[in-house]
């Protein structure tokens, strides 16, 4: 494949349709507040669309690719040319991905991930599939043979060995997405749309009616409510279910490989040499079920996670984690802890009043009396903080730190010490007097880190797993 190729022209439309998502609103805010006649503002709306095509277009023309002499390059640049050449040792996976568009013409949309970025060094938004297969099996030589085999008179490599460690049925799909918790996200993507009209919309006056209506409807007002946060849920549960439908975990000989997605569909592939620590989740809706949520933590991004923290098992019973993953990772998914002491529950009841107080009485301000009904959560919260004492712990196993902690959700997180970028304790005044401290530790997972936090310890069990990392 050493000729340039194009990407397929259809990468021109999704350039134009991302360009429209990002300017679309700052357009309109200029040509609202930019006191236009109407004549001069269908032309300058003309124009930008125009300049919009042409851009997509050109992009799409400038940009081309080959495999040559054992390396990728590209070429792009609309205005300045530029040259990137990605040798095939760098390269650390390919990830897949199709949209809608991408399955309606048979294409695909790689992403390229070399050791010691940050992320995504580059990325093929459309080719065809056979394309997308030529390429995946040229890196596959290379991984084995340490050089790119010749095409002509060479007897063909062995398949790449493929092992299924996990297939999400379709009960475990409708518990992941129901208890998600994903109507906060929904929520807080509502909110942000929202905002983008702020200076259109008069929220302040509109706060002032909502809350003035609410003090005297109050009871419409919690109806209403609990209407939008219903259809929140069920498009949280609708995208959850579009997202991991077909979820399918493999090993193969140096990666993990995760397909997943309907509408979009996903392969993502992580080197087992990049994997820095896992973590187990159990959110609030889970733990009573024992049901969880394992994540793997890899030193590169992934593009479209956004970071290296990556789902392997979406939901799966925690008596099963240990039985899929321990014959294919080199992990000890433990399940004894050593937990902070007695004494340190006051300390957490107390840390989480001072800051549940004063909220529980910011409803008493509006709303007089029926304010108070807020502290029948009280209850609820005194009970959370208790948890979050209850699950506190650590363990040590040879050279395997493991920590337990909650916020909302419960995690498990298990670092090996030669992945461990960061080991700190901490002790302050009030802990010293109880003999207590905290430790913190993290490994990186893609551009940041990624670990947890234990507070309230022994101080003397801080102490020896501060050595225990010191010695190494």
């Amino acid at each position: 494949m050493s000729k340039a190729a194009r990407l397929h022209p259809i990468s021109a439309v999704m350039t134009l349709l991302k360009l429209l998502k990002e300017f679309t609103i700052p357009f309109l805010v200029f040509v609202v507040f930019g006191d236009l006649s109407l004549p001069l503002t269908i032309i300058v709306t003309c124009l930008f669309i125009v300049f919009l095509i042409v851009f997509s277009f050109l992009s799409w023309f400038r940009f081309t690719y080959r495999l040559e002499d054992e390396e990728i390059r590209i070429q792009y640049g609309v205005i300045v040319r530029k040259k990137r050449y990605i040798p095939f040792e760098r390269i650390q996976s390919l990830d897949f991905s199709e949209n809608i568009l991408h399955q309606l013409f048979g294409l695909v949309k790689i992403s390229v991930e070399t050791a010691g970025s940050e992320g995504t060094e580059a990325v093929l938004t459309a080719v065809t599939k056979k394309q997308a297969e030529t390429i995946q099996e040229i890196l596959n030589q290379r991984k084995q043979t340490g050089a790119v085999a010749e095409q002509d008179g060479q007897e063909a490599l062995p398949a790449v060995h493929e092992e299924i460690i996990y297939k999400i049925t379709s009960r475990e799909l409708v518990l992941l997405a129901s208890t998600s918790g994903g109507i906060g996200v929904v929520i807080t993507a509502v909110i942000a749309f929202i905002s983008q009209f702020d200076e259109w919309i008069p929220f302040e006056k509109l706060t002032e009616e909502f809350i003035s209506f609410a003090l005297n409807q109050i009871f419409i007002v919690s109806i209403l409510v609990l209407i939008g946060l219903l259809l929140a849920w069920v498009v949280a549960v609708i995208g959850m279910m579009l997202k991991y439908a077909d979820f399918t975990l493999k090993k193969t000989d140096k990666d993990l490989v995760i397909t997943r997605g309907l509408l979009e569909k996903k392969k993502i592939t992580i080197p087992l040499k990049r994997i820095q620590g896992i973590r187990i989740s159990e959110n609030i809706l889970r733990q009573p079920f024992k049901l969880a949520t394992v994540y793997l933590i890899s030193a590169g991004g992934t593009e479209g996670e956004g970071t290296g923290t990556v789902v392997i098992l979406p939901l799966i019973k925690k008596k099963r984690i240990k039985e899929l993953l321990s014959p294919h990772l080199d992990y000890q998914f433990i399940e004894n802890f050593t937990p902070a002491p007695k004494r340190s529950l006051k300390r957490y009841m107390f840390r989480g009043l001072v800051i549940v107080l004063p909220i529980l009485l910011v409803p008493v301000f509006f709303f007089k009396f029926w304010g108070l009904l807020g502290f029948l959560t009280l209850p609820m919260f005194i009970y959370w903080f208790y948890l979050k004492y209850k699950d506190a712990g650590w363990s040590i196993d040879e050279d395997q730190l493991s920590l337990r902690f909650r916020g909302l959700t419960k995690h498990t997180i298990f670092m090996q010490r030669k992945n461990i970028q960061s080991l700190r304790s901490r002790t302050t005044y009030f802990q010293k007097r109880k003999d207590l401290s905290s430790i913190m530790a993290f490994v990186k997972s893609g551009i940041g880190l990624d670990g947890g936090t234990v507070t309230d310890l022994e101080r003397k069990d801080v102490e020896a797993v501060y050595q225990w990392f010191s010695r190494s």
